[in-house]
């Protein structure tokens, strides 16, 4: 025996009434369900309202966008482009403020090199000039210190060869006086020097 279907079958109590089939009130059931009407935008005759209510909320909606919204975005975009704008101007001129102040920057770098190398070849001429004039002082002292020097020399030279001859003189009359033993004339004496190469 089959076993009965708790969702198919009814309880004993439910007050439930078997249709057959093909009987005239299953059809008439059916047709009060609803399961064949069509979908509501569907249907043609609210075609007319919904076409009004279409052209309400569109013309709205065109409204509100037009008065409120889009002068909102125009606004916000032409701000953001005026922004954008003023930030560009800015930013071109502090460029050209940059350009102009590194090209003065290397104008002065550059005169001021060649200030320097100014002033270091001044300063070797200076030095140079100074130099040469202290060699030649100094070469002009020792010139003179060597002019005194021979001088000097000649002098106690000259003195040193007279007193040789008096002492040669001295000498050999001396020894003509130990020899002889008799002092020698003078005047002998003195041609006698004057003929000697080497006192004179």
């Amino acid at each position: 025996m089959a076993e009965k279907n708790p969702l198919t079958t009814p309880s004993p109590n439910a007050d439930t009434k078997i249709v057959p089939p093909g009987s005239p009130q299953a059809h008439t059931e059916q047709a009060s369900g609803g399961h064949h009407s069509a979908f509501p935008p569907f249907e043609s005759h609210t075609f007319l309202s919904q076409l009004i209510w279409l052209a309400l909320a569109f013309g709205l909606l065109y409204y509100l966008m037009s008065k409120i919204a889009l002068p909102r975005i125009e606004a916000i975009l032409g701000d953001r482009a005026r922004r954008l704008s003023a930030d560009l101007d800015e930013a071109q001129r502090m460029k050209a403020e940059a350009d102009a102040a590194g090209a003065a920057y290397e104008t002065s770098l550059r005169q001021a090199q060649a200030k320097a190398q100014s002033i270091a070849q001044d300063t070797r001429n200076a030095l140079s000039a100074e130099a040469d004039a202290k060699r030649k002082s100094v070469e002009a002292e020792l010139n003179q210190r060597l002019a005194a020097s021979d001088a000097t020399i000649r002098a106690r030279t000259t003195e040193a060869m007279g007193n040789v001859r008096a002492i040669a003189g001295e000498a050999a009359s001396a020894i003509v006086e130990r020899l002889t033993g008799q002092a020698p004339d003078q005047a002998a004496l003195n041609r006698a020097l004057d003929g000697t190469p080497a006192l004179n």
